[in-house]
């Protein structure tokens, strides 16, 4: 598969989000593994998961448990970047809730380690900016563990502009990644991409089919994409992921995936080239 670089690390241009093997709807353990197996053998070389992705109060880091399993029997494993977040919490009642106190990203970051088995984490973010908290200490937290050795490369998720600048100041310039929403159907984290094409900084769009219960319904909502993926005999899913290629070299999806078919298709998006007329009629969606 073609690649991208992160930092110092080049990843498969498409990597695969592991949040849907273990909120509502997950599947049971033996398709989650295989679809990250599948994602292995189609040559995907970046997975992204976070403490929080799970769906009681009493399993937190189940993604990254269920990741490091995957990535152990199998024998392109030790390939992988696994990027991972914290400073997000699911109680376990359904709801989001947020701890950007340094104590706590440094406590998550230890937990983290644990479950995924190394010495130190290739990719760590922050995962949600948390309004009780100055954005810089959260920010210095993640700059301590990047000291600290404990992790590799450090991102910031969920963030604009002006938080962008200040974390890549904190970070002493070292700042690798963002990972913020972008999809046909949200768009509003252009400027982001922009500012991370400029800086040289890894964009990691999140949900880039529209969230998962919306995922279905990407070549329904945006006509123009059902259009040129018929055109090309592709599934609107991959020419949803080659517009957001051309978008940037910077940019790296993470499509979410629950079972091998779909992990396949998003790969072949890699694959895709699309014209610049196509590309015009997809922005203008």
């Amino acid at each position: 598969m073609k690649t991208r670089r992160i930092g110092t690390v080049d990843v498969s241009a498409i990597g695969l989000g592991g949040m849907p093997m273990s909120i509502e709807g997950r599947p049971d353990e033996t398709r989650s593994v295989a679809t990250v197996h599948a994602a292995l053998d189609a040559g995907v070389t970046l997975i992204d998961t976070a403490d929080a992705y799970h769906l009681y109060a009493d399993e937190v880091g189940h993604n990254e448990s269920l990741i490091a399993k995957a990535l152990a029997s199998h024998d392109r494993g030790g390939e992988v970047l696994v990027a991972t977040k914290g400073g997000h919490l699911r109680p376990g009642d359904g709801s989001w809730t947020l701890d950007g106190r340094p104590e706590h990203i440094k406590a998550a970051c230890e937990a983290s380690l644990g479950r995924l088995g190394v010495e130190a984490i290739g990719l760590y973010q922050f995962h949600r900016p948390d309004p009780k908290v100055p954005y810089a200490e959260s920010v210095g937290a993640i700059r301590d563990l990047l000291d600290a050795g404990k992790i590799q490369q450090a991102g910031i998720s969920n963030a604009d502009p002006d938080m962008i600048r200040l974390a890549n100041d904190i970070l002493g310039g070292r700042l690798v990644s963002v990972q913020n929403q972008f999809s046909p159907a949200y768009r509003s984290s252009e400027p982001e991409l922009e500012l991370c094409a400029e800086l040289g900084i890894a964009f990691l769009p999140w949900s880039p089919f529209g969230g998962i219960t919306r995922a279905g319904e990407l070549g329904s909502r945006f006509a123009p994409f059902t259009r040129v993926a018929e055109a090309h005999g592709v599934s609107a899913h991959q020419v949803c992921l080659a517009w957001l290629l051309a978008k940037s070299p910077t940019v790296v999806p993470i499509p979410g995936s629950s079972r091998p078919a779909t992990v396949r298709d998003s790969v072949a998006a890699a694959d895709l080239t699309l014209t610049a007329e196509e590309l015009a009629e997809l922005d203008a969606a």
